[in-house]
């Protein structure tokens, strides 16, 4: 991998390979930009347990408190968890130091807002342009700030899910869990959460050390110990996160993973049966959500990929819950950011409501097979390529609000540039698997001819 290809600035953040193109230097200059926009007062950092978070964790703090800002240090946390507590303490904004799936070697910023929310395109392109043009606020020697420690983060963020679900139910059911938390951020919050309400609860990789035993990435084909673990513990379900803890995987009782995007159908069906109300999700996300919606008689309004373009849309929209099909629920009652625990707590109150196995209430929701590719491809051919799938698909309908995506009544094919890696991503659905690879072949063949 280049040096070039090793760091990736973009609206979502910056993310890189640490030792090679993110450096202190550059690290300490994003969290500069970041307290010059934001400007003086308490910024809160949370990171992930990667090797190279306490490294990271210093950058930023020198680039915070040379703009003049209170670096309030939250300690190893999950994403949500720290947002949750940047809206609660009325703070500048926050800094997320994780590179969520990616794996060991890389670590990233995520920039957070005074409510908790992630910058939208608009304020992450001011952000941008001050990073670039270098114009950084400097404050003199009295006036840095100290460091301050905050260890309620965690603490407050499981009370507020608690609030929330009903927990007696819960409670009642005393169901058996697995989780793993593949080492870490969920590790410090996953276990307490369950324990809180009464799940008896087998812990896998929730050691908070940064080591990864498996991909961060809670895809099926990384869940083989969690799906063992269930099967062994005669367990209720299973729980997988990624590293920052803001999605969830969910493996049935027979050790069967139910598919990401089912993570947030089952999320869809538990908040809508609760109160009735708009659905927010992406373009890449499962057609079982409007399915769902529609036999509840409640819209699905589709966004761009991308946690904020999802979260905006649902504040407009006053939406009941939203999502997207990477196993990110989106709760607003606890806050308006994707979520692992939140994933969680909606099952175990399903599991425990409806005194049905899990396998059983998925079987419930209607079906369909997902097929998700990666493909490198040169960014200044994207344009080329789409339309070329566009005149190999001309009875399709067609969005070009992100990326293409192309739709039929019982199928769709979505390739798009990704967020935050330099890869186009190839998404298709279909009632069955030959139709799903079917598409996805035909997108790959056109994408290779034109490398």
């Amino acid at each position: 991998m280049t040096k070039v290809q090793s760091l990736k600035i973009s609206i979502s953040g910056v993310r890189g390979i640490v030792g090679e193109a993110l450096t202190p230097q550059l690290l300490a200059a994003f969290a500069g930009a970041l307290g010059t926009y934001l400007g003086r007062g308490p910024i809160l950092v949370g990171r992930d347990t990667r090797p190279s978070g306490l490294m990271v964790l210093n950058a930023v703090f020198s680039g915070l408190l040379s703009a003049g800002c209170e670096p309030v240090d939250l300690g190893i946390c999950p994403v949500p968890s720290i947002q949750v507590r940047t809206a609660s303490v009325r703070s500048q904004g926050a800094i997320a130091i994780t590179a969520s799936h990616n794996p060991v070697e890389w670590n990233a910023l995520k920039f957070i807002g005074s409510r908790g929310l992630f910058l939208n395109n608009y304020q992450a392109e001011e952000l941008l342009d001050i990073y670039h043009q270098r114009n950084f606020a400097q404050v003199p020697a009295q006036e840095i700030p100290r460091v301050r420690q905050d260890s309620r983060a965690i603490p407050e963020h499981i009370q507020k899910l608690l609030d929330y679900f009903d927990a007696r139910i819960v409670r009642g059911a005393r169901l058996k869990v697995v989780i793993d938390s593949v080492n870490g951020a969920g590790s410090l919050a996953a276990p307490a959460f369950l324990r809180q309400l009464g799940c008896r609860v087998i812990e896998i990789h929730t050691r908070p050390d940064g080591l990864f035993p498996r991909n961060p990435e809670p895809l099926p084909e990384n869940l083989g110990a969690l799906r063992k673990a269930v099967v062994a513990n005669h367990a209720d379900v299973g729980f997988a996160q990624d590293a920052d803890a803001d999605r969830l995987a969910v493996v049935d009782a027979h050790g069967r993973p139910i598919g990401e995007d089912y993570t947030l159908a089952l999320a869809t069906l538990f908040a809508l049966e609760r109160r009735r109300g708009p659905v927010v999700t992406n373009l890449s996300t499962t057609q079982a959500i409007d399915d769902i919606a529609r036999q509840l008689g409640c819209p699905v309004i589709r966004t761009k990929i991308g946690e904020i373009n999802v979260v905006e849309e649902m504040i407009q929209s006053h939406a009941v819950i939203g999502g997207e099909g990477n196993g990110g629920v989106i709760l607003p009652e606890v806050h308006y950011c994707r979520d692992s625990m939140s994933g969680m707590g909606v099952v175990l109150q399903l599991l425990a409501a409806r005194r049905q196995p899990l396998h059983a209430i998925v079987a419930s929701l209607p079906r369909y097979v997902v097929i998700k590719q990666k493909a490198e491809f040169p960014p200044d051919q994207v344009s080329r390529l789409l339309d070329a799938l566009e005149r190999r698909f001309p009875d399709a309908r067609k969005s070009t609000l992100d990326g293409l995506k192309l739709s039929w009544d019982d199928r769709w094919l979505h390739v798009r540039p990704s967020n935050t890696e330099p890869v186009l991503r190839v998404v298709a659905e279909a009632r069955s698997r030959s139709q799903a690879q079917a598409l996805v072949r035909d997108a790959q063949r056109i994408i290779a001819s034109l490398k």
